[in-house]
């Protein structure tokens, strides 16, 4: 029997540090089992004590032996006074003292030992099944327990993984974020993984660490209808190792029931001195969590890599004679040999100009990188470009309108002017004219005020600046969710709530602008109650989450090709449909600014279709309500 130098106590079963707290007037009897390896005590607390246990139920103390026999002299004289005082009670009460008493007490100590063995570490899982059992669970609805991970450890997780098979992603996904809960305002993720190779993240997060080593078992061509039928009912083995070196490492190992062994890595920068957490996520999934603990690090340092290409967007097509940035707001991105990538800073970078640029005409430029990943010099990789030395711009003209030439506001904010379409010719000194790259112009803010407005499109020469405008038409709309500046973050602005009734619809009309920047950079839709208890959450681009969401059918038309590209200046009709049969419907109808069109539609969510409103929210996007 493991010896502890501290007092133990059980207090019916369960585990307590000390009795400071305990209310030991309240204890009306208490015998003590002579037991040369522990002092078992028991203990019938009265019934006002604030435990709050019925009649007959006994309240068991127990304290383990401690090496000092101080301690063991001073409890059992307390205890023996404590039960003198309170015996004349004794026939109010029934004594449950178990036959195996000391067996117990073993085994209790037993376990408790074996928690910390050596270099593990064992964590307790509170939640043992993680997501409803019919795989049900909409995304974000349902988490395992929050796992801190301090530097210089690593956390194994292992569990069976349950999926409805529909998606490849309706399996496990990952978590890693900072210590605050998921819903606390300094909750910061670092990632999301999914068991499907892909994922999102912060600034730092790179698909191209991502490696995965998934067959085609059954040799047709596609290795994503054999990774879901290994993955219900795969044995899934968690490796995230918080390396001191300021990197997080992760390793996933799923052994499907048909033998199949699926492994799949991921490596990102994360707080080398922050504990970071991870929990796991349902998706029409669920988890049997089996086992978790913390194990040292394995990663002592991280092997440095070389630069293996270079790519240089953003640069300036033509710059006039006496200027020579031929630079400008050019954008350098390497790749390293593990596969990730990086912007790198101009000054870095070398160059060299073929020819000069003193003369007119086409110029090469040779850019090159010499670093390392962590910043050792190592030999260089290269690229070039080329842009034009011309003479100097003397005017502007606009020889074709842009796609948006009528804008839809609501707020006295102005407006960023899409140059989507536009076509700007210069003429030059010697007189010849040539259109000039967009990149190269700056393009003022629309003002926020009906009817016909201009935009006011510059370029700054090395002399001199030229200017022209392109006339556009503004047009009121009767409400405005969102910041004309595009920095509007999730769930910071809302719609007015629209109410449903039950076997009515609700459309909402507007124009959407956007940054264009993500699919999601576009309205969403929440279903929910009057108390703003949410049924569903449904973006336009064909995703959702919510209690009601599981058994949502999304369908839609969309060409994914050009979806994010097209948001900005879309007319979209949003219809809701409260079915009166707890059910309810969201439908997208979109056109862009080009004209086409397509839909975006929700079946089956399921509301109380006595209890249904619906609300709007944007994110880096604003909505102009114009009906």
């Amino acid at each position: 029997m493991e010896v502890y130098d501290f007092p133990l106590f059980f207090i019916d079963g369960i585990i307590v540090n000390n009795l400071y707290d305990f209310p030991l007037n309240k204890i009306e009897f208490l015998p003590i089992l002579k037991d040369v390896s522990a002092a078992a005590i028991y203990g019938v607390p009265d019934q006002l004590t604030r435990y709050n246990y019925k009649k007959n139920h006994s309240l068991k103390l127990i304290i383990m032996k401690r090496i000092k026999l101080m301690w063991f002299a001073f409890f059992a004289t307390a205890f023996a006074a404590l039960g003198i005082m309170g015996c004349e009670k004794l026939d109010l009460y029934s004594i449950d003292e178990p036959s195996d008493l000391q067996s117990r007490i073993d085994s209790i100590a037993a376990a408790n030992a074996s928690q910390n063995t050596g270099d593990t570490t064992y964590l307790t899982i509170a939640t043992t099944i993680v997501g409803p059992e019919d795989n049900s669970a909409a995304w974000w609805t349902a988490f395992s327990d929050y796992f801190s991970i301090p530097t210089n450890k690593l956390l194994h997780l292992e569990f069976v993984n349950h999926s409805s098979g529909a998606n490849n992603w309706n399996n496990w996904n990952l978590a890693v974020a900072n210590l605050p809960d998921r819903d606390a305002a300094d909750y910061a993720e670092y990632f999301v993984i999914r068991s499907d190779a892909y994922g999102w993240g912060n600034g730092d997060f790179d698909l191209n660490l991502m490696s995965q080593n998934y067959p085609d078992t059954d040799g047709d061509g596609d290795i994503w209808n054999d990774f879901r039928a290994t993955m219900d009912g795969a044995y899934v083995t968690l490796e995230i190792d918080h390396s001191a070196t300021g990197n997080v490492f992760v390793t996933a190992t799923a052994v499907g029931t048909n033998g199949t062994v699926l492994v799949e890595t991921y490596n990102q920068p994360v707080s080398a001195n922050e504990d970071i957490a991870a929990f796991l996520i349902c998706d029409g999934s669920y988890f049997e969590m089996k086992k978790a603990y913390l194990l040292p690090s394995k990663v002592t340092f991280v092997e440095d890599v070389d630069p293996v290409s270079i790519v240089v967007e953003g640069y300036p097509a033509f710059v006039e004679i006496g200027n020579e940035d031929f630079w400008g707001n050019a954008i350098a991105t390497v790749t390293f040999a593990d596969g990730s990538s990086a912007q790198v800073d101009k000054a870095d970078l070398s160059f060299t100009v073929v020819p000069d640029m003193t003369t007119i005409g086409e110029k090469t430029v040779v850019v090159a990188y010499s670093k390392t990943k962590q910043g050792a010099y190592t030999q260089a990789v290269s690229t070039f470009y080329t842009l034009e030395v011309t003479n100097s711009v003397t005017s502007l003209e606009v020889t074709t309108l842009p796609v948006i030439t009528e804008y839809y506001f609501f707020s006295n904010d102005s407006i960023i002017f899409d140059r989507t379409g536009i076509v700007v010719t210069a003429t030059y000194s010697d007189g010849s004219t040539a259109i000039i790259d967009n990149a190269a112009l700056q393009f003022g803010k629309i003002p926020a005020a009906e009817g016909a407005q201009v935009a006011v499109i510059s370029y700054v020469g090395a002399m001199n600046t030229v200017t022209t405008t392109c006339p556009l038409t503004l047009v009121m709309g009767v409400g405005q969710v969102g910041a004309n500046d595009f920095s509007t973050g999730w769930w910071t602005a809302f719609s007015n709530e629209y109410a449903v009734p039950s076997g009515s619809s609700t459309t909402i009309k507007m124009y959407c602008y956007s940054d264009n920047l993500a699919n999601w950079h576009s309205p969403s839709t929440i279903l929910r109650k009057a108390d703003l208890t949410e049924y569903a959450v449904v973006r336009m681009d064909s995703f959702g989450w919510g209690d009601g969401y599981g058994t949502a059918t999304p369908t839609s038309d969309w060409n994914w090709d050009i979806f994010t590209s097209s948001i900005n200046g879309s007319y979209i009709e949003i219809t809701v449909t409260n079915n009166g049969d707890n059910t309810a419907d969201v439908l997208y109808n979109v056109t862009y600014a080009s004209g086409e069109t397509h839909f975006q539609q929700y079946s089956g969510i399921t509301v109380d279709s006595g209890d249904l409103n619906c609300a709007l929210v944007p994110e880096l996007a604003y909505l102009v309500i114009v009906e």
